[in-house]
């Protein structure tokens, strides 16, 4: 199976539910590929009517009262998408092949690692005298970035009508997945958040994620990964099924936005080492399983492997780290995220919550518990949200309205699962801890209450920039913004345009104001470190033996990391210029590492 060169080198990944919810109408025409998030399916309905006015393209609603309108919705949205994306690269095309300058400044963007650029370069010192040779020309080589999608696994609520269950196909992740299968696009789904066997399966409804007669997938699957363990056991169980991972995107457990997965401690240098040496295993394992799976089911089996691509995200932010990723690693593309967030051109985002990102400094960006998935979430200090939430904390009204329930899963208190942000849930769980008021030192039970209350509405924060930013009305209780970027954002603090930012990439100007950022594997490092001082101290209950091991191994990959580290920046050929003082910082941290002490346990006598 053959795919074309890409044209680029990075990629935008998806970041909450609106910051990417456009982005391949604003980039994909540069061949830029970015990812959609199609877990909301009201955001994406009024989306769907925005653009249909805005490109004047006729729409009809699809509500609630529709059998399917989840899937819907989804579907309808990714067509019109893809219509338009389709639309603006044929006139960016004849915008290049008219226009000197447009070609002159699309030139200067692109990687000298591109093909496209020398031939682009040959067509312009030939002084474009022949516009059906550009036209040919890049009818051939220019193609648009790809529109994908992203679902979290995690997100699979069961759903009603009225007190009816509706079958599992109805769950929001599978009508999300159904919503991007019947859609026009050909292009990935990118699954994150871990394995979700019944999900999983459900792909096998779908003739268009198996190969056709030319080895060819209409629609690929995309895994988002923090180790290469989780990466053969997800891709193998696919596999078995007949169907093909066609790119396992490697993300840092801490160095990057939204939600955190933390790793056991593996670092993501040693990740992505483990990755290059056993990139053929990977491969040759998921193809006898998948071969073997497509003859039973009577389906076209390919003969050699398809291929398959290495990606990495988290935390990257300069053209330096960008090569390093490329050579060392040999992966196929480098995701950049929050720095994107500053680039109006790509993201949606409202211009207050902008503005507080570019002011942003290490201290306002931290993780935090507001989250209801109970999973550690990037968070940045003083939006719109935060500051509506705690008057409603103040005014003995915590707790979202929960209007979208998409977050619904806890079945504590309801068989049809209620979001632990939600008034509902905090009032029942306020009323249980006043009953232990008594019992509790006021430092105890200011912790407790806290730790019900800090959750946040994500379903809403994170939609409502789009809102914002489209002068889309916003109806229902106020919840303001939220916004996840990664760490790495205190060290961007300015817009820019698409451009500049592409140049940024490709080391042909730096936006970086900061002198002093630390390097990401550096800051990787920092952050596991702090991650395992906090798991340590965060402890208010007896330690058992099963905490005890799990930190001792935690402890015990990161230092064999910095060991890794050392060697790697000891004779590799790039940071010349701060190779000295990444070198002392990882002694430096090696140093706070030994000093972290892991809690022996006490038997009783």
């Amino acid at each position: 199976m053959t795919t074309l060169k890409p044209l680029h080198t990075f990629h935008i990944p998806v970041m909450g539910l609106a910051y990417t919810i456009d982005s391949p109408i604003r980039v994909a025409k540069y061949g830029i590929s970015s990812v959609i998030s199609i877990m909301d399916d009201e955001l994406i309905e009024k989306m769907n009517a925005f653009y249909s006015e805005k490109f004047d393209i006729p729409y009809q609603e699809i509500t609630q009262k529709i059998h399917d309108y989840r899937a819907e919705r989804i579907t309808s949205y990714l067509n019109l998408v893809d219509k338009i994306v389709k639309e603006k690269f044929e006139s960016f095309k004849i915008e290049l092949t008219e226009s000197k300058l447009a070609m002159e400044h699309y030139i200067a963007t692109l990687s000298d690692r591109s093909g496209i650029k020398t031939g682009l370069q040959n067509l312009m010192d030939d002084g474009l005298a022949f516009k059906e040779t550009v036209k040919n020309y890049l009818d051939e080589h220019l193609y648009a970035g790809d529109i994908d999608v992203n679902i979290m696994t995690k997100l699979d609520k069961d759903n009603f009508i009225k007190e009816e269950q509706l079958p599992i196909e109805f769950n929001d992740a599978h009508a999300a997945l159904r919503g991007f299968a019947n859609s026009t696009l050909e292009s990935s789904v990118v699954l994150s958040a871990g394995m979700n066997p019944r999900l999983y399966s459900y792909f096998e409804n779908f003739s268009a994620f198996f190969p056709d007669l030319n080895n060819q997938l209409k629609k690929r699957i995309t895994l988002k990964v923090s180790d290469f363990r989780s990466a053969m056991i997800q891709g193998n169980f696919l596999a078995k099924k007949g169907l093909w991972v066609s790119e396992y995107r490697i993300e840092s457990g801490l160095n990057c936005g939204g939600h955190a997965f933390a790793t056991e401690g593996f670092l993501l240098g040693p990740i992505l080492e483990e990755f290059k040496q056993k990139k053929e295993q990977l491969i040759q394992s998921a193809h006898e399983l998948m071969v073997k799976a497509l003859g039973q089911k009577g389906l076209h089996v390919p003969e050699q492997p398809l291929d398959l691509k290495i990606t990495v995200q988290g935390g990257v932010g300069t053209a330096e780290e960008h090569e390093f990723l490329l050579e060392q690693y040999k992966v196929d593309s480098v995701g950049w995220g929050s720095p994107f967030l500053l680039v109006p051109e790509a993201t949606s985002v409202d211009n207050h919550t902008r503005a507080l990102l570019a002011g942003a400094k290490e201290e306002d960006l931290y993780l935090s518990h507001i989250s209801p998935l109970g999973i550690p979430f990037n968070t940045l200090r003083g939006t719109t949200n935060e500051v509506l939430k705690q008057k409603r904390i103040n005014d003995n009204k915590a707790g979202s309205s929960c209007p979208k329930r998409f977050l619904a899963l806890s079945k504590e208190y309801d068989s049809k699962g209620i979001c632990t942000s939600s008034k509902k849930y905090q009032d029942l769980k306020l009323e249980e801890l006043d009953l232990l008021k008594d019992n509790l030192s006021p430092e105890i039970f200011k912790k407790k209450r806290s730790s019900i209350t800090e959750k946040a509405c994500l379903c809403v924060g994170l939609a409502n920039a789009s809102y914002l930013e489209n002068d889309i009305k916003i109806k229902g209780q106020a919840q303001g913004v939220i916004i996840c970027p990664g760490p790495n954002m205190a060290y961007f603090d300015h817009e820019v345009s698409l451009a500049t930012m592409m140049k940024h990439i490709y080391g042909k100007t730096s936006i970086l104001s900061v002198l002093d950022r630390p390097n990401l594997f550096v800051k990787e490092l920092e952050m596991y470190l702090d991650y395992l001082r906090n798991e340590i101290d965060s402890v208010s209950d007896e330690i058992t033996a099963g905490q005890i091991k799990k930190w001792n191994v935690f402890k015990n990959n990161l230092s064999i990391g910095i060991g890794y580290y050392e060697e790697l920046f000891s004779t590799n050929s790039f940071f010349e210029t701060t190779k000295k003082q990444i070198l002392n910082q990882f002694d430096f941290y090696k140093l706070e590492l030994n000093k972290i002490e892991i809690p022996q346990l006490v038997l009783a006598c």
